[in-house]
């Protein structure tokens, strides 16, 4: 017989939460659907409008009766002022506490974090990032992170921390959807010369993951890192985009270090990082340990983003 406590899912009106909230259903688990307002679910979902999400939040009002708990809410990749950061990391920290310890007051079973591989640094050389390494966030937003993790885990509730490169898929925002939009105007860009590699995650392998950690055994505890199978350099991302959106890619060829020169002029440093910067993970011990691996390909998976791309207002023919 299938467990009838829900799994209740912060965060659920995002990009990741619906897409978590649809398949969990799909699955036939009962679901709670937190949000800032009331917005529509299916019929299967349980919306539990709870405004802002704080540490004084009435946390065991939001969590009672459930089995497990996935944790995707908060801030977005957002800039925020330097005077601000540490006050907002303060109170992301205490939220994630407050959460953990109402989790575990109420014995609930698995408490599900969406971390960043940010909180590992935002770049590799030759060795890829490892869940054991040290973290070494460099912005704002993989501090916060670190500082989440950090306060779940000393509660001692039963968790299990995800940490993903880029996710990517339909409805996708910020930095993947302006890579689509650029790809799609079609003009010359200079990035034939990088050979880079960059890790990302389509959704529904990300997913996939999610599901792991709420059911296997050995995820409690746990530090994960995964990826798609493949790791394509930027050049080769942008061919993948360009044919699924039938555009040419034009690219042509620049030496790295003047691009990064360009860069660091027009104060974009951190935007040609993302480009021509390699950020790999070895996710082989999540595989392993979860019985996971990533079952949609990189351009099957660029393929659905770039039709859903199509399909919607911004994305017809510019």
């Amino acid at each position: 017989m299938a467990d009838p406590r829900p799994v209740v899912v912060t965060g659920a009106a995002g990009f990741i939460g619906r897409a978590l909230i649809a398949r969990l259903a799909a699955e036939g688990m009962p679901v709670v659907a937190l949000t800032r307002v009331p917005m529509p679910l299916a019929a299967c979902v349980t919306g539990r409008p709870a405004g802002t999400l704080t540490a004084a939040s009435d946390w065991p009002a939001l969590l009672a009766g459930a089995r497990a708990v996935v944790h995707l809410a908060s801030r977005a990749h957002a800039p925020i002022a330097a005077a601000e950061e540490a006050r907002w990391i303060a109170a992301e920290a205490q939220t994630a506490a407050a959460l953990a310890n109402a989790a575990r007051s109420a014995g609930i079973e698995r408490l599900v974090l969406l971390s960043s591989i940010k909180v590992q640094g935002e770049a590799t050389a030759a060795v890829p990032f490892r869940a054991a390494d040290p973290p070494a966030p460099a912005d704002a937003y993989g501090r916060a992170k670190l500082a989440i993790e950090t306060a779940m885990r000393e509660t001692g509730a039963p968790l299990a921390v995800l940490r993903p490169p880029l996710v990517y898929g339909p409805a996708v925002k910020a930095n993947f959807r302006a890579l689509l939009r650029l790809v799609d105007r079609g003009l010359p860009l200079p990035l034939a010369s990088l050979d880079n590699r960059r890790s990302v995650i389509f959704l529904d392998n990300l997913i996939d993951l999610v599901l792991a950690a709420l059911m296997h055994p050995a995820a409690v505890g746990g530090v994960f890192l995964a990826r798609d199978d493949e790791e394509p350099s930027t050049p080769a991302l942008i061919r993948q985009i360009a044919a699924g959106l039938g555009r040419p890619a034009r690219l042509f060829p620049c030496p790295p270090v003047a691009l990064r020169i360009a860069a660091r002029l027009l104060g974009q440093t951190a935007a040609i990082e993302r480009l021509a910067g390699s950020l790999s993970l070895d996710d082989s011990a999540t595989r392993q340990r979860l019985d996971w691996q990533p079952r949609v390909p990189l351009a099957a998976g660029i393929a659905a983003t770039c039709r859903w791309y199509r399909m919607t207002a911004g994305g017809v023919g510019r």
